[in-house]
């Protein structure tokens, strides 16, 4: 069974999609959510947050199969970000990141094997989840071009600032 979704009608074609699945501190997704929201060298930054405890525990399999099923969702997004356990209890507050791109998306297995070089899901810095969403909609960059950037930061964690850091 999958958890509902509320209506995506409203999500912005560069908006990312932040499903909070962890409901155990309050002040923790306060502090994401400021740092979700603070404005970068772009503006503001456009999120779609599901804040809902139904929500709650769900695994990247659960999430990722919603956004498969919603009709908007599945055709404009390439990425999601949960903040997990994990996020919640790190002082980096790292989301998890994790393509929608199955096999059955790519064209053949090398083009799906490059995709997940790094696997299917990295970690990233809440500054960083609206550069990741905005690049892959764009197709300015792609999924292992984030995650290759994760896998090489000592925390494996990726960085906003990963271009300009010496």
């Amino acid at each position: 069974m999958t958890r509902p979704l509320p209506d995506t009608s409203a999500h912005g074609d560069l908006a990312a999609v932040v499903i909070r699945t962890d409901y155990e501190d309050a002040v923790a997704w306060q502090a994401v959510r400021a740092a979700l929201e603070a404005p970068d060298e772009f503006g503001e930054p456009e999120s779609w947050i599901v804040d809902d405890p139904a929500w709650a525990g769900a695994g990247v399999d659960e999430v990722l199969a919603a956004v498969a099923a919603d009709e908007h969702l599945n055709d404009t997004v390439t990425v999601v970000f949960l903040a997990d356990t994990t996020t919640m209890r790190s002082p980096l507050q790292p989301l998890l990141a994790v393509t929608t791109f199955t096999r059955e998306d790519c064209e053949d297995d090398e083009e799906y094997t490059a995709l997940t070089e790094f696997g299917r899901a990295f970690r990233t810095e809440p500054a960083g989840v609206h550069a990741i969403s905005a690049n892959l909609e764009l197709a300015n960059m792609d999924f292992q071009d984030f995650s290759a950037g994760a896998a090489a930061a000592p925390e494996q964690v990726f960085r906003a600032d990963w271009r300009t850091a010496d």
